[in-house]
């Protein structure tokens, strides 16, 4: 197409501007933020076929949770090119720049854009961040490296210790060519069986306080099965419950706590709940709370 070609389709509205020099057809603009944060991605390995899918990008990709109340594709496009390779820093853009990219950390998403590895991702945007952030992305990565190491994985796979230990070591690979201070001692905490964001917050804030590490997802025998808390300390003889919007996702949802809970409170066990909004916004109240009923 040439230029006035580009120019009218684009006045017409059959093309879009993704950024200088890429368009795309109006009828594949996705509805969807995430897409079209990725395809601003892909756009700048168009400009830029050395660059890879990095940081912010990249997690948005592998679909890491992000800490706090943003998620990763309301972030600038994020991409890594070879430090030989000219790509200038613009607004709207993270540009990191590194020697090389070691071949195993590097692979391709389900949309077929170059991409940090799944380890690599996570050690990029667990690095710099204090404990509690860091473990967010660190356990919902070593949770997907677990999954991914059988084809059908259930809960006990993510507690297997074997399975732990290969997906600390995989993220500790990962973090060979940057190792900010504190990633390594980051990393031996990250622990695929927490399922949520809070309880990864949650954790990492009891690390930082020096309350006792509580069991996670540990099964507890009753009349009705198994019940697995969120966390678990067995000395004091209490369970801790983290409570987030997903738990409650229907009224049956909110049936089933309330009956866990009863069953809990039945066989002699102490209770402390806190919300996601709270280890998320006044998370030293709730490490207090903690700390009480722990004695």
């Amino acid at each position: 197409m040439s230029a006035q070609m580009i120019r009218t389709a684009l006045a017409a509205g059959r093309l879009i501007r993704v950024r200088s020099g890429v368009f795309l057809d109006a009828t594949l603009w996705p509805e969807d933020p995430r897409e079209q944060h990725l395809l601003r991605a892909e756009a700048e390995v168009e400009r830029f076929p050395a660059a890879v899918l990095s940081h912010e990008s990249a997690g948005a990709s592998w679909k890491l949770p992000a800490p706090g109340f943003t998620d990763w594709h309301e972030h600038p496009p994020s991409v890594t090119v070879p430090t030989a390779k000219k790509a200038r820093s613009r607004v709207g853009l993270a540009i990191h720049r590194v020697g090389s990219l070691p071949e195993a950390q590097v692979t391709r998403d389900d949309g077929g854009r170059p991409v940090t590895s799944l380890a690599r991702t996570a050690v990029d945007l667990a690095a710099g961040r204090p404990l509690p952030e860091a473990l967010v992305v660190l356990d919902a990565a070593a949770r997907q490296l677990c999954r991914a190491m059988v084809a059908q994985p259930r809960r006990s796979d993510y507690a297997n210790p074997r399975r732990i230990a290969a997906a600390r070591e995989l993220l500790d690979q990962a973090s060979t060519t940057r190792r900010p201070a504190g990633l390594a001692a980051m990393i031996a905490l990250a622990d695929p069986r927490r399922e949520s964001p809070a309880e990864s917050l949650s954790a990492g804030h009891f690390h930082v306080a020096g309350l006792p590490t509580p069991l996670f997802q540990e099964p507890i025998e009753s009349p009705e099965g198994n019940l697995y808390p969120d966390c678990y300390w067995p000395d004091a003889n209490l369970v801790g419950e983290c409570d987030g919007a997903v738990k409650y996702a229907d009224q049956e949802g909110y049936v089933r706590e309330k009956e866990r809970e009863r069953l809990l409170r039945e066989m002699g066990y102490r209770i402390e709940r806190w919300l996601a909004k709270e280890i998320m916004l006044t998370p030293a109240l709730v490490v207090a709370r903690v700390a009480r009923a722990l004695g």
